[in-house]
């Protein structure tokens, strides 16, 4: 992926993420976008009470990175930058 790609599927993803925290913040959490590696794995900080939550990889996994890769397929997954709990 060159630098170009990269910028264009990195700006695709913040607009994702966009879309998904207003979602989050309904709960006191919040997702900020870390960055987007070679292997197209995107890295993110929960943050708020998604930071501390039980069920913060649940939601990660179940609605985040579905959401995300239902927008763009090329996405391998999301991951979270800190451990939660």
């Amino acid at each position: 992926m060159n630098t170009e790609e990269k910028n264009i599927l990195e700006q695709k993803v913040r607009q994702a993420i966009e879309q998904i925290r207003p979602y989050l913040q309904q709960d006191g959490g919040d997702i900020a976008f870390v960055s987007l590696t070679d292997d197209k794995v995107v890295n993110v900080e929960l943050q708020g009470h998604c930071g501390s939550c039980p069920y913060a990889m649940q939601t990660l996994k179940q609605n985040v990175e579905l959401a995300i890769q239902d927008a763009i397929p090329e996405i391998k997954s999301v991951e979270n930058i800190n451990p939660i709990g």
